[in-house]
């Protein structure tokens, strides 16, 4: 569209073709609904987190001729960008909401129990990634020491109510935190402890050597704990699954530029 830079004006047909177009045929209405499936297609990677930019063809096809194969995962959609090079992708960040036309189910969401809120600032590292993701994130405080009691009734509060739900554990020193909630939850519990500089590496233990019949992982990264939040969520949730996806693509891309710079600074 010259008067519009950068946007291109996709047109359907009635027309309908089988056979690489060894037979053609017209539909009536058929442009409607072609148009229509196009957009939602859009939306959907839009709301992953991937779009394309500096196109000037692209087109959308999907795996099976039913309608379904779209709505149900984006893993089942081939996309073929004509006059785009590798490095023309563009990850974008975009929120997800629970008003998408998609029916989904819901989103599920991160749990994050600190024992104490000298460690929020942690915490709130692990509700930043968690958006990226577009996964709700509560940030509670109890202690698996101090109030044991109160910390199995804030885990009651979650469980029952229909909502997928990942614990993350952050507490500092002694971890009794996500052992206690692993061994009478089950649901995930991830701990994330929030070492310090002098007692840190003995410290850790406490979170990776774990009675037995409990399955707690321990990650030090805050970013580290919503992606894993994010790979159990993204088992039945398209979009998050979507987002993984572009995140890994976004990885990809970036070693292939910086590889490529490399080669052109040393020939």
């Amino acid at each position: 569209m010259p008067d519009i830079p950068g946007c291109v004006l996709m047109q359907s047909k009635d027309q309908i073709t089988a056979g690489n177009a060894a037979r053609k045929d017209r539909m009536e209405g058929k442009a409607a609904i072609s148009n229509t499936t196009t957009s939602c297609v859009f939306q959907l990677l839009q709301e992953a987190g991937l779009y394309c930019r500096d196109f000037s063809e692209c087109l959308c096809r999907t795996i099976s001729t039913s309608i379904q194969v779209v709505l149900k995962a984006l893993a089942e959609i081939e996309v073929f960008c004509k006059q785009i090079a590798e490095e023309e992708y563009v990850i974008g960040s975009f929120g997800i909401t629970s008003s998408c036309w998609l029916p989904c189910g819901h989103q599920g969401r991160v749990v994050v129990l600190m024992g104490s809120t000298s460690d929020l600032g942690h915490c709130e590292k692990i509700k930043k990634a968690c958006a990226t993701f577009g996964i709700p994130c509560e940030l509670r405080v109890t202690s698996a020491h101090k109030g044991p009691d109160e910390t199995l009734r804030i885990k009651a509060e979650y469980e029952g109510d229909g909502i997928p739900t990942v614990f993350v554990a952050v507490a500092g020193r002694s971890n009794g935190l996500g052992p206690v909630m692993s061994g009478n939850t089950a649901y995930p519990v991830v701990n994330c402890p929030p070492l310090s500089s002098d007692w840190g590496a003995q410290d850790v233990w406490s979170s990776l050597r774990l009675p037995s019949g409990l399955g707690c992982p321990t990650t030090l990264s805050p970013e580290g704990a919503a992606q894993f939040a994010a790979q159990i969520f993204g088992l039945n949730n398209h979009l998050v699954w979507a987002k993984l996806r572009s995140n890994m693509l976004n990885t990809w891309i970036s070693l292939k530029q910086a590889d490529k710079k490399l080669r052109e600074c040393t020939l």
